[in-house]
């Protein structure tokens, strides 16, 4: 197998503290940077932070979070997760994160996204039923700016630029960018066009489901003529010494939270039989570091896959399931993984 990256997301979630207390939105953001410097301790690879403009999230300025957790942390790449360029500017999105890239020391990265959410489009003054067309201007114009180089560019969506220089620019020249997909073949496509590398968000079902747009990428990027770049899934998870501890926290916590969206998408509530078929051949990596370690490294040898991100933390789980999980999944999950790859007849 390829070089596997392992990472940690979160939204920015409130939390209970050791008092049953939910926390504020300011103790959330620190309570998230505390996270970020553990996770560099403990070896993660990628910390990313989601953006969001709703009560459930705390989290609405990735990059400002994740600077304050590059000043105190040494090699954990910084990234978002995801930015919702539809609805930004991407000359600021760039002037931001090439100055997260800075203070970092090279460490920041970004994931672009339409947004499964929508509260950012009437927010900042854009017309949801603008919501592809957006996107796609965008994404061409972002990856001009990734060149660092003056851009000249033309659109409907934002006023033209002529021979426009953006600052900063990267000590490496780069910033690593990836195209966060939920599930639409238009997208897939629209990574391969630009040769962004892809990172799935697998929420639900059977991840084997994804197997096709992986296999779209690759024939697009081959029809077209471009890079292909390396494939992740971001998925949520919940992992405990104990079992039962682990399902009956995910129960609690991870079903209500999809439950709560759900029912404002006019979806039905999640059944106990459906909770448990997540658990056992869906996308939720819930239990022991063992259980949950065989079942991550089934699906990355499955899909054939660079990187796996765990969502931890999901719908006001306690600060001590939080850290509960962030230390086995580096201490225990992310070893048992590489090591069941290396040795793939143990992978089942």
């Amino acid at each position: 197998m390829d070089t596997i990256s392992f990472g940690l997301d979160i939204f920015g979630d409130l939390a209970f503290d050791d008092k049953g207390q939910l926390t504020t939105y300011a103790q959330a953001i620190r309570q998230v940077q505390r996270e970020g410097i553990l996770a560099d301790q403990l070896g993660v690879d990628i910390f990313a932070l989601g953006e969001h403009h709703r009560p459930d999230y705390a989290i609405s300025s990735p990059e400002m979070v994740l600077a304050a957790i590059a000043s105190q942390t040494k090699r954990i790449k910084l990234s978002s997760g995801v930015t919702v360029l539809s609805s930004e500017d991407p000359v600021r999105v760039f002037e931001r994160f090439a100055t997260l890239d800075a203070v970092s020391n090279g460490r920041a990265e970004i994931i672009l996204g339409r947004g499964s959410f929508t509260e950012s489009f009437p927010l900042f003054g854009y017309d949801l039923t603008d919501y592809n067309e957006l996107f796609e201007e965008k994404t061409a114009l972002f990856k001009q700016l990734l060149s660092e180089k003056p851009v000249t560019w033309q659109g409907k969506m934002r006023a033209p630029l002529k021979n426009a220089d953006v600052f900063p620019k990267t000590a490496g020249g780069n910033i690593e960018t990836w195209i966060g997909v939920g599930g639409s073949p238009e997208s897939i496509i629209r990574a391969a066009r630009y040769s962004f590398p892809v990172v799935l968000a697998v929420i639900g079902g059977a991840p084997e489901r994804f197997k096709p747009y992986i296999d779209l990428y690759h024939r697009a990027a081959e029809k077209l003529g471009t890079t292909v770049g390396p494939v992740g899934i971001h998925s949520h998870g919940f992992v405990s010494n104990n079992n039962e501890e682990a399902v009956n926290g995910a129960w609690r916590t991870i079903r209500a939270m999809l439950d709560k969206i759900g029912s404002e998408r006019g979806w039905a509530a999640m059944s106990e039989e459906q909770f448990q078929q997540e658990i056992l051949n869906g996308s939720m990596y819930v239990g022991t570091p063992e259980i949950v370690a065989v079942k991550i490294a089934h699906v990355i040898k499955n899909l054939q896959l660079q990187r796996f991100d765990l969502v931890y933390g999901a719908g006001k789980q306690t600060i001590a399931e939080r850290l509960q999980t962030i230390t086995l999944y580096a201490n225990e999950v992310i070893p048992r993984v590489k090591f069941l790859l290396k040795d793939e007849k143990e992978v089942y």
